[in-house]
């Protein structure tokens, strides 16, 4: 094989190289990151239902302690009345 030919050769497979780097970013680009996207704004929309759908537990947890509070208060006036 002469030093044209590997020369041939070699640039055939450098073309090769870069037709194939050149699909691979048009994949990352194109399919990849809109996936990622996606992925990305499913997450936010479910950790923002989960955030909604803690905001009645949270709310009823507030009612308790003040609940919580007022019976010691009673319980308080209670023992000064009697």
């Amino acid at each position: 094989m002469t030093d044209s030919e590997k020369l041939d050769l070699l640039l055939d497979k450098v073309n090769d190289i870069e037709t194939d780097i050149r699909d691979m970013k048009l994949t990352l680009e194109n399919e990849i990151r809109e996936n990622i996207k996606r992925v990305a704004e499913g997450h936010l929309d479910l950790s923002r239902n989960l955030h909604d759908a803690m905001k009645p537990s949270n709310e009823v947890e507030m009612l308790a302690i003040k609940v919580r509070m007022l019976e010691t208060d009673i319980r308080d006036i209670k023992a000064k009345l009697a």
